[in-house]
Parts: structure tokens; sequence; C-alpha cells
């Protein structure tokens, strides 16, 4: 045949005119190209057993030459051949043949064939690349060599089968589990490194590159090839390659990882790797903290990298993975064990690195939050504020594992995270959204608990929903500023949602910063708080009636301090005499009313002379000058009510309510939220239950209360109160221990003699309609109908117009 004959002179070195003759001839009678193959592949097979490595350079250049010049449908055929030939390079055991066996399936990858193979496998090639891919070669320029022939493998690989359906699914697990962790090996043995060295057989300057810079190039590659439905298969070996390395821990590779994926692969389909992630960590809830720390600092960096709305369908799932991960870490610093009981073979917890661990969690709730719009992060507020143990929501606090202690420790995080949520970019127009009823009214509640430190976070939450302008920053302390025009304060007219909002929800938000001034253990950061809520507020959602109330909130915080009906310690008391003078030195200058900000400065300045002690400069120092008594206050140094009503009433504001002194309503709130067992909670039920019941109706009929009884009254109110409290702990111990047909018994006399009282009192009341007719006695002792004019019968005087 004339293509053996010209073949033949390939012993001689490839001549590049009989190389043209013989492509001539393969593109003229295609048919042959399947004898061409098996001759070369026959010749090569037979030089690389005899290492007569020449003539095998020969035969792949010119089968690679044939390759790229034929593209019909007979190509099938030689390709076979082909990889063939690749193949028995790649298991050669000389790292030239490999290389050259790469590179010439590099070729063939990137050529477009023209009808798809059914039956070509491509698992070897998968597995021997990945193989090189970990080459412990010992020279490591050789060493380096063969990887980057493996990665470049493994790129052919993939573009040559992740867009034809008739091959094998280059996304399944048996494939992934082989590419992505040689890809991640080869990505963090860079690290660090600036080794680049050059390809022998390529010689432009793009392919002068690390293994390492290679390797990320087809990372990024491969996932921007990934559809929706092999996210999972691309993210699942990272995972797990993380896990068996150790590399969590360290954080660094683990983000970058992530970070190459999230900027990889398409952007509706990040919600697919964040839940990848929370999956993770849930699956490694009893694994070190360190290792949990690492997933979430990871989720962090995704959440940020992601677009607006990327956490999917199920962004409150997202929040309740982090929450559920936050408890079950307070549980283990605790508890000292991630088991219900401590075993010999437990794992030892460290205090600080769980607290590492729920740092890095609340700094995710703030990532993930970012990245939400206002509608959706008003869920999320809500829903992390419906799982704050509350005292009247859950009286038990606490788990069976952490008890009171483990309870505290959850309130404090999760208003650490409703703070991150809060103040990481959260902007509304509309306050009535923003703190809708079910948020505000339990957010409150937690302002009057005995805990100073969560009392704090909470004033802090306060004040960054309602600062709308970043005017808090301009408050970091209490003090009196002469001239509050340097602070370059923004203050926008109060809309009509915002005027809805105070209407509906100002006197709770004045009850509660009165009652928080009246707290014993309250210290300098908490009336650095309350100053700046009171000014956000002025500045925020002030209208004439706010400002007046506002002014009445001053003044009787001041009335407050001076009576110590509280009891309060000479420093607090000072603290709220500062409070009150900063406070109105700032609204008196909003105000811009001449003589209010003159009675105002006046009465700063006598301070300053003869109480210092009662302005804030001195009081909130580290050396204070408090005195260890305080003596009764009255005279030059006072803010004046009746001044202060004088001249804002000349100037426009409501007189006759600054005239009248704010006295805060106290409501059964404020008991519920220092409660802490559920059997005070029981009493207070039975107590109003049996205090509503007919029978205690009967029982205390009403007395004339005189001299003698109130004098009786506080004499043995002591005995009283004895008698109130066994009274109720009988009542509990009844429904606590008294068989069920007993209780049932009691309840069904109370309702049969509630019936009965019913009865009566319909007999009395429910008469038969009137009608026009009068009665007259007829014979036998009956009644006769007499009829009556309408004009002689008698109607209520709301009948008649």
């Amino acid at each position: 045949m004339k293509w053996k004959i010209r073949v033949g002179i390939i012993q001689d070195g490839l001549v590049k005119a009989n190389m043209e003759k013989l492509t001539f001839y393969a593109l003229s009678a295609p048919e042959k190209l399947d004898r061409i193959g098996a001759y070369l592949s026959e010749r090569l097979s037979r030089d690389v057993a005899r290492h007569r490595y020449g003539y095998v350079c020969i035969a792949m250049e010119a089968l690679d030459q044939l390759l790229m010049a034929c593209h019909c449908q007979s190509i099938n055929l030689f390709v076979e051949s082909f990889l063939k030939m690749v193949r028995k390079l790649l298991e050669a055991d000389k790292p030239n043949l490999q290389i050259l066996g790469t590179n010439s399936f590099v070729k063939f990858a990137n050529i477009e064939e023209d009808t798809p193979s059914y039956h070509r496998s491509y698992d070897f090639f998968v597995s021997r690349f990945s193989e090189m891919c970990h080459s412990s070669y010992e020279d490591p320029d050789i060493r380096t060599k063969i990887r980057m022939a493996g990665i470049k493998g493994l790129q052919g690989v993939v573009r040559k089968t992740v867009n034809d359906e008739l091959q094998a699914n280059i996304w399944d697990p048996q494939h992934m589990d082989k590419i992505v962790p040689s890809l991640l090996f080869n990505l963090q043995q860079g690290e660090g490194t600036d080794s680049r060295s050059p390809s022998p057989l390529q010689s432009s300057e793009k392919e002068k590159e690390s293994p390492a810079e290679l390797t990320e190039r087809c990372f990024r590659e491969l996932l921007g090839r990934a559809a929706y439905g092999n996210i999972k298969n691309a993210v699942k070996p990272v995972l797990m390659h993380l896990d068996n390395h150790s590399l969590w821990e360290g954080k660094v590779f683990a983000v970058r990882c992530f970070k190459i994926i999230m900027y990889s692969i398409q952007s509706q389909h990040s919600h697919l790797v964040i839940q990848q992630l929370l999956g993770h960590l849930d699956a490694n809830s009893k694994n070190a903290a360190t290792v949990r720390a690492g997933i979430v600092e990871v989720l962090s960096e995704a959440a940020v990298i992601a677009a607006s709305g990327s956490v999917g369908p199920t962004v409150l799932e997202v929040f309740n993975t982090l929450l559920r991960q936050l408890r079950l870490s307070i549980d283990y610093e605790l508890t000292g064990s991630y088991d219900s009981c401590i075993n010999i073979g437990s794992k030892i917890i460290k205090e600080h690195e769980e607290r590492q661990f729920q740092e890095a969690v609340i700094k995710t709730i703030g990532s993930f939050a970012n990245t939400l719009p206002t509608y959706q992060r008003s869920e999320v507020m809500l829903f992390i504020m419906g799982k704050i143990p509350l005292p009247e929501v859950h009286p038990a606090l606490g788990s069976a594992k952490s008890g009171f202690e483990g309870s505290r420790m959850i309130q404090m995080m999760l208003l650490k995270s409703l703070l991150q949520v809060v103040t990481t970019g959260f902007q509304t127009t509309n306050m009535l959204t923003a703190l809708p009823s079910s948020f505000l009214d339990p957010l409150l509640s937690i302002t009057l608990m005995e805990d100073a430190e969560i009392r704090l976070l909470v004033l802090e939450i306060l004040v960054s929903l309602i600062d709308r302008h970043d005017n808090r920053t301009k408050f970091p302390t209490i003090n009196i500023i002469s001239d509050i025009s340097v602070l370059k304060l923004k203050v926008d007219k109060c809309s009509r949602q915002d005027n809805l909002f105070m209407k509906k929800h100002s006197q709770q938000l004045y009850r509660h910063i009165f009652l928080a001034c009246k707290e014993e253990n309250s210290q300098w950061p908490h009336f650095e708080a309350l100053y700046a809520l009171l000014a956000v507020i002025s500045m925020e959602l002030a209208n004439e009636e706010v400002v007046v109330d506002l002014i009445r909130l001053a003044l009787a915080l001041q009335e407050l301090a001076l009576m110590n009906d509280e009891g309060l310690p000479v420093f607090n008391r000072c603290a709220v005499h500062a409070l009150s003078a900063a406070y109105l030195n700032l609204i008196s200058q909003l105000t811009t009313v001449p003589a209010f900000c003159q009675h105002i400065h006046e009465v700063i300045e006598m301070r300053q002379k003869e109480v210092p002690y009662l302005l804030p400069e001195d009081v909130f120092i580290e050396k204070h000058s408090v005195p260890k008594t305080l003596e009764k206050l009255e005279g030059e140094v006072l803010f004046l009510q009746s001044k202060i009503s004088e001249v804002l009433g000349g100037s426009g504001y409501n007189a006759d309510r600054l005239a009248t002194p704010y006295i805060p309503q106290l409501t059964e709130e404020d008991r519920l939220s220092k409660r802490k067992s559920i059997g005070e909670t029981i009493s207070l039920q039975v107590e109003v239950e049996s205090r509503n019941s007919p029978e205690k109706e009967e029982r205390t009929p009403a007395e004339e209360i005189t001299f003698e009884t109130l004098k009786k009254a506080i004499v043995d109110s002591v005995g009283m109160e004895e008698q109130e409290r066994e009274r109720r702990r009988q009542v509990v111990e009844k429904f606590q221990k008294a068989p069920f047909e007993e209780i049932a018994a009691h309840c069904g006399a109370r309702a049969t003699l509630l019936q009965s009282k019913l009865n009566q009192i319909f007999e009395i009341t429910i008469r038969p309609p009137p009608s026009p007719s009068g009665t007259i006695t007829a014979g036998y002792g009956q009644t006769q109908s007499r009829s009556v004019p309408v004009y002689e019968m008698k109607f209520p005087d709301l009948c008649v117009y």
C-alpha cells in the first residue's frame, strides 16, 4: 500500500513533505484512517518496549498531525488507536513519555468531534492523571512537570466529557472523588511558594506558571461548567478533603477554596453551596470547636461573596441551623462534654475555643443578614426574638444540661446575634414595619430583667434600630455640649409613619427608659446607652408632642433621683441627675427656644460651681467625684418644671401637658419580667383565677373601710401575707397532686354554680317585649287585654326624637 511506504519514512525522522502527503492521502481516503492508526499504534508499542524513544516521539507527532487534520465521521476508529497509544505512554515509567502522552491527549481534548462516541471510556485517564497530580518523584523539577501534566490531563478530560451527554458522566462521585482532591492537593502545595517551572514541551509565556496557578485555573473551569444538579457532587469532595487533612482549623486554605468556588459557579447556584456547608456544620456538631469555627468562618465569607438573596428559599432554616449550633456550643461549654453524660472517652471541651466558635457564629449571622433585603431581615429579627427564652414565655429557663446559667448565656448570645443583624447596614424608612409589636414588646420586656449585661444589649439594639442617619456615632459619651452644631447632626422631618409609630409605642419606650434608670446594678455604659436612645428618638421620631413628653420624662428622672423612693445608691442617683442634665441640654438646643436654652445653661453653670457631681463630666469618669451621701438638693441647681413650662408654653408648645408631671404606668409586664420559676407563674395564675371565682365572691362580702380597718390591716399585714402564701401553696399542691376525678368534680361544681347564677340573672333581666295594651281583670280571675291609645303610652326619653 502507498500509505505504508509513506509511513515508512518516519524511521529516518518526520519529513514535512512526506507528512503532508500522508495527511492528503488520509483525507482522500478516510476509510483508511483506522488501518493507519492501527499500524502506528503497533509501531509505537514495539518502540516503547525496545526503548527507542526517538521513534516514539516521531510516531506521536505523526498521530497528532493526522488527528488535527482529519475531522470526518470515520475518525472514531482512528481515535481508538490514538487513545490506546496515549494510554501506553501514560503507563510507562519514564516521565518524558508520560508528559508526551499527556500533551497529545490535551490536543485531542480540544478537538470538537462531529459525531459522539457511544463506547469510549475515560476512566483510565481520570485515574492516571489524578495519580500524576500526586507524583512524588525524587527530582523536584521533574516532579513539578509530572504534576502539571496531570493537571492538564484532568482539564482535558473535563473539556472532552462535560458537554457530551453520550459519555460517562464526569460529575459522578466516582470521578469527582479523584479529580477534586487531586486539584486541591496541588492548590495546597503551592501555598506560599513562587516556583514557576516552564514546561519543556510548551514554550509560550502563558504556560510558564506554577502547578498551584494552573490548578486554580483548572478548578475554576471545572466549577464554571457545573450545572445545578452537579454542584453537590463537585463541592462534597472539597468538604471531605478538608476533613481528612484537618484543614478547617487553619481556616485560611478552607476560606480560599470556597472563595474560588463562590466566584466560579453561576451566581444562581450560590445557595446550594451554602446549604451544603450548613449540612456539613450539622454533621460536625460534636467535633472540636476549632473545626466548627472553621466551617462557620467559611460560611461567613461565602455569604459576603454571594449575591443578595442567594441564601435561597430556606432563609429561616439557615438562621435556625446557626442558632441551633450556638445553643449546642453553650451546652458543651457548661457541661464540659459533647454527650449527655461524661464518659472516660469523651473529648475535652476547651472553654475559650467554644467562646471563639460562638463569636464566629454571631459574625456569620450578621454576614448572612447583610445579604438579605429589608423585609427578609425583619423576618429574621422576629425569628431570633422568638428563640430568646423570656421569663413570661419560658419560665423554666435553660435546657436539661445547662440550667439557668445556660439560659442566661443563650439570651446573651441571641441578643448579640440580633445586635449583629441590626448593625450590619440595616436601614428602614418605616418604623412600624421594622419594629412591629410582636418584636418590640418582648424586646422591651427584656429591659426590665435583673441582668445588667442583657439590659445593655437590648438598649444597644434599640438605638441601632431607631438610628437611621448614623447619629449614634456622634454621641460616644455623655457630656454637656455647648453647641451641638459642631456635631453636624442629621435631623429630618418626622414622617407620617414615624408619627403613627410614636403614637402607638411612645409610652412603652418612655416607661422602659424610666424603669431602666431605677435599676440598682446599672453602670456607666447603661446610662450612655440611655442617653443615646433619648438622643436618637429626639432626632428620628420627634414631633412637637414627642418633644414635650421627652422633656417631661427628663424632669421625671430628676424627680426620681431627688425622692429616691427606690433606695438607689448614690452613684446611680448622681448618674440619673447627670443623664437628665445632658439630655435637657441637647433637647433645648434642638428645640431652638432661646429662653429654654438659657434656663438649662444657667442650671448647668450653677451645678458646675456648687454640685459638679451632678454633671456627666464628673460622674462618668474612672475616678469620679461622687460623694458618699447625697444631701437634699434644691434651688438653682435643679431644672424647674414650672419655668420650662412657662418658656415653652410661650413658644407654642402645649403648656398644660408640660405642667403635668410624667408618671409611668406600671403594668403586669413589669412583675412578670423578673419572674424566674414556673412555680411562681402557676401561683400567680391560680391566684388570679381564685380571686375571680364565684366562690371567692361569696366568701368575701363587701365591707366598709374605716380607720380601724386600715389600722388592723397594717398591724396584721405580715400574718396575712403568710396566710395568703400558705393558701396559694395549698391550691398549687392540690392541682399538682390531686386525682383527676377530684379536680374534674371541683371544676364541674364551679360550672354548675356559675350556670345557676346566670339563670337567676336571666330570670331578673329577661322580660317579654312591651305592648301598647294594658291588662284588666276579667271574671273567674282571668286577665283580659285592654287597648291603650298610643298617645297615652309612656316612652323613654331616648326613644323620642
